[in-house]
């Protein structure tokens, strides 16, 4: 394949530092949110995800052996590395990644390599999971990474699912706050047009719109999007220190079927949020570092 070649890469999921999965669990099944499973990896840590309709998914990650961490990242285990990275630069919670999904890892990673946006080396490994009917299913990926040292607190990689998983996951998708998908990630950073080049590296498409609050990458099926600090107040009504630099992620906007009945389990739950813009704006707590945002 030509390296010149591009095609718009889909989100895949995103990577979310939690100091615990249990705390996480708990959180977001306060959210309405199903939680499936806790799983582990063969490198130390393990996640307990939150799977959309829309064939995306959230990833809550925890430390589940420090010490094989260590030893992982220290064989060169990007992943491993990073995550370390941003729990001692920001603490055990947030957003540390962005992944797109991919049918050639290998490409990408040469992609990456011959842009200069390369992360390090390929990562391929394998999972269990246990599905809600019981059965348990072995995943296995490969990854490649996309990361600038101006950046440290944040990267891509893309995710070539060379075993998939079960695809039968109808109840793992039955969320009661209504949520469909995942409908746009946002980061912030003062000046987002300079990291422009990694991001459109990392979708695999040239196409930006850039406004006054920064700008917005499309990827196959949801909206990139990395704010100033206006930007931020202005959508989120959050304020981010303005002179702070490197994208930081901050909040995932996700499409929901009925924002009324969103609104009432928040209600019920006794969940504190906001209301901007026609979205509800659910800020950080402990178990999700990162806001939440609900529209339709």
């Amino acid at each position: 394949m030509s390296l010149s070649k591009r095609t718009t890469r889909p989100l895949d999921h995103l990577v979310l530092p939690v100091a615990e999965l249990a705390q996480a669990r708990r959180r977001l099944s306060d959210l309405g949110f199903v939680v499936a499973d806790d799983a582990r990896h063969p490198f130390g840590t393990e996640n307990a995800c939150v799977f959309f309709a829309d064939n995306t998914y959230l990833e809550p990650l925890a430390i589940a052996s420090r010490e094989e961490c260590e030893a992982a990242a220290l064989a060169g285990n990007v992943f491993v590395a990073r995550d370390q990275a941003f729990r001692f630069r920001q603490g055990p919670e947030g957003m540390s990644a962005i992944v797109v999904g991919t049918s050639d890892a290998a490409t990408d990673h040469m992609r990456f390599r011959a842009s200069g946006v390369s992360g390090g080396d390929m990562l391929e490994f394998s999972r269990p999971m246990r599905l809600p009917d019981g059965r348990e299913g072995l995943g296995s990926f490969r990854l490649a990474f996309a990361a600038d040292l101006r950046s440290p607190d944040f990267f891509l990689f893309s995710c070539q699912r060379i075993r998939a998983l079960p695809v039968e996951q109808t109840a793992l998708h039955r969320h009661e706050n209504g949520v469909l998908g995942i409908a746009e990630v946002v980061l912030s950073e003062p000046n987002p047009t300079d990291f422009q080049y990694l991001l459109q590296e990392g979708v695999d498409d040239r196409e930006v719109s850039a406004h006054s609050f920064g700008m917005d990458i499309q990827t196959g099926n949801a909206k990139l999007s990395v704010l100033n600090a206006a930007g931020m107040e202005a959508f989120f009504g959050r304020s981010v220190r303005s002179a702070e630099r490197g994208l930081r992620g901050r909040a995932v906007v996700f499409r929901v079927a009925d924002l009324e009945a969103t609104r009432a389990l928040f209600a019920k739950n006794d969940i504190e949020f906001a209301e901007m813009g026609g979205r509800l704006i659910v800020p950080e707590a402990p178990g999700q570092g990162v806001i939440f945002a609900f529209g339709v």
